[in-house]
């Protein structure tokens, strides 16, 4: 754990990018051209969020879907996490890092883009990279809920024997259309290959699906939790187990239907600890910086917002080694 430096709201912001999709972060002026060399018309989805314009759900997918096809080389991943990394503030105090989410799976079998070994090389190029610039990078691994456990297994399938010392977990992502308890089993056998478990919920799924993550799925680590703020019983379980959340205002505005204002602020006042991240910028634009402007905007105290950095760092998980298996 390095140390800690927690500025007042006029002092600083965090480095740290505590939720970020390799897939979804893509330079949005290197897709353009990727799609312009292959003749193909970036779809109307992608160009709305690019405009800043909301979508649902759906045509977020079909956006992220047209824009990492394009990770197609262990080249087009060392850009990707570049384009990453270049979009943590110059002005953060303290330290630099991403908790980096990456979908084998998908990239590898699913689309059959590129494969293992030139994924997890043009990772580890990245993460080379990143730490000539004072970046710290680690990698959860994504599956996708509603693809149900079976395919959790495949992914652990695919990824077990070769498992770079960067990846540190394991995690859900997707539609929350599977129950958390289902997925318990394969929970357990990434912790027991030394891999800590996040998900997301409470995302667009009920609120209720935070508390069946922990409860019963064992998740040690919440993405967006949003639908679950305005149930106290559930924030009191997030802040009793100290259980980390990453909130990515920009994402959950242009995607959580009927947000209405962002809750980070119950979140925080409940206890929860609470951190920022960017999810998809190259699909939804932002970068770091203009997450803490929102949460700023947010009308958050000084000690809010020195609790959002403080918990930034002591929960990253790019800052600590995988522990060792069970």
């Amino acid at each position: 754990m390095t140390g800690l430096h927690c500025p007042s709201a006029n002092a600083g912001i965090s480095g740290i990018d505590r939720h970020v999709h390799l897939e979804g972060g893509l330079d949005a002026g290197w897709v353009r051209r990727q799609a312009d060399s292959a003749g193909q018309r970036v779809p109307d989805s992608l160009e709305s969020f690019w405009r800043g314009e909301a979508q649902p759900f759906d045509g977020f997918i079909d956006a992220f879907l047209f824009s990492c096809g394009f990770l197609r080389n262990r080249e087009a991943v060392r850009m990707a996490l570049g384009a990453i990394v270049g979009r943590l503030p110059s002005q953060a105090t303290g330290p630099r890092g991403v908790d980096l989410w990456v979908s084998p799976h998908f990239l590898v079998r699913y689309k059959q883009l590129l494969s293992l070994d030139e994924l997890w090389r043009g990772l580890e190029d990245g993460i080379a990279d990143a730490g000539h610039t004072g970046a710290s990078v680690t990698v959860i691994l994504d599956a996708v809920n509603h693809f149900g456990p079976k395919h959790g297994h495949e992914v652990l399938d695919l990824v077990e024997q070769s498992l770079p010392g960067f990846v540190v977990g394991f995690s859900t992502g997707g539609l929350e259309g599977v129950p958390f308890r289902d997925w318990a089993p394969v929970f357990e056998r990434a912790r027991s290959s030394g891999l800590r478990i996040a998900a997301h919920a409470g995302e667009n799924g009920p609120g209720e699906n935070v508390r069946e993550a922990i409860l019963h799925g064992g998740v040690e680590r919440i993405v967006h939790a949003v639908t679950a703020a305005a149930n106290p019983e559930i924030l009191d379980l997030l802040a009793e187990r100290n259980i980390p959340v990453d909130v990515c205002p920009s994402s959950n505005q242009a995607l959580v239907k009927d947000l209405g204002a962002h809750p980070l602020p119950v979140m925080l006042r409940a206890g929860v600890r609470c951190a920022l991240g960017t999810d998809d910028p190259g699909v939804i634009p932002c970068d770091l910086a203009g997450e803490w402007t929102k949460a700023r905007a947010m009308g958050l105290t000084d000690s809010e917002l020195e609790r959002l950095h403080r918990f930034a760092e002591e929960d990253a998980w790019c800052f600590q080694a995988r522990p060792a298996p069970p």
